[in-house]
């Protein structure tokens, strides 16, 4: 889910990331899946499975949260994307956001020279090396990212603060934690609304 709840949503979404040419891409496990906490709430779970090999890959992310009042639910959350590489790079991605009934699609694809980026508010181009929003290898944090449920490029900054430690600030406050291998393991944010966001590896 894309980590910015002030629409309700979080950053998350799928995975995915451009390597330079030559930088090999990390293996993932076959499966990463993630219980959800609002204010140390459980709210829903973040699933994502990876299939093929490290040339050709299908990485598809499944979310799914009800956050509620009391027994009330107030909002409801159900996330897909799929990402796909050829030939060891990314090309794809392609996700449905259904946000309490409103359903909203975005993609982008790589092109010769840039990533073509379309959301619901319309089509840009990002540039070339852009990648969309992951969190399940840390490489892509040294690219441009853009938001790949709402289709639009991100103004963030990404910093290794220590061993296995990423933050991400600008227009979203994400905290990222991977193991000695470089799996990810962990995430902390900080909603619009001043609420606390926490994913916690299952």
């Amino acid at each position: 889910m894309s980590l910015m709840l002030g629409r309700r949503e979080l950053i998350l979404g799928g995975a995915g990331l451009a390597l330079s040419p030559g930088l090999a891409l990390a293996a993932p496990p076959a499966r990463l899946a993630f219980q959800v906490f609002r204010n140390g709430t459980k709210v829903g779970e973040h699933v994502m499975t990876f299939s093929g090999d490290d040339a050709n890959r299908t990485i598809t992310a499944d979310v799914a949260m009800t956050v509620k009042v009391g027994p009330v639910p107030v909002y409801k959350y159900k996330h897909n994307a799929v990402e796909k590489w050829v030939g060891g790079k990314w090309t794809t991605v392609e996700t449905t956001t259904n946000g309490n009934g409103k359903i909203t699609r975005a993609s982008a694809r790589a092109m010769p020279g840039f990533v073509q980026i379309t959301g619901p508010a319309g089509a840009q181009r990002g540039p070339a090396d852009a990648v969309p929003l992951s969190h399940w290898n840390a490489a892509n944090f040294t690219r441009p990212l853009f938001n790949q449920q709402e289709g639009k490029l991100l103004k963030v900054r990404c910093t290794q603060v220590a061993p296995g430690h990423w933050q991400i600030r600008g227009e979203t406050e994400i905290d990222d934690f991977y193991d000695a291998s470089g799996n990810w393991l962990a995430l902390r944010g900080k909603l619009e609304d001043g609420s606390k966001m926490e994913y916690k590896r299952i």
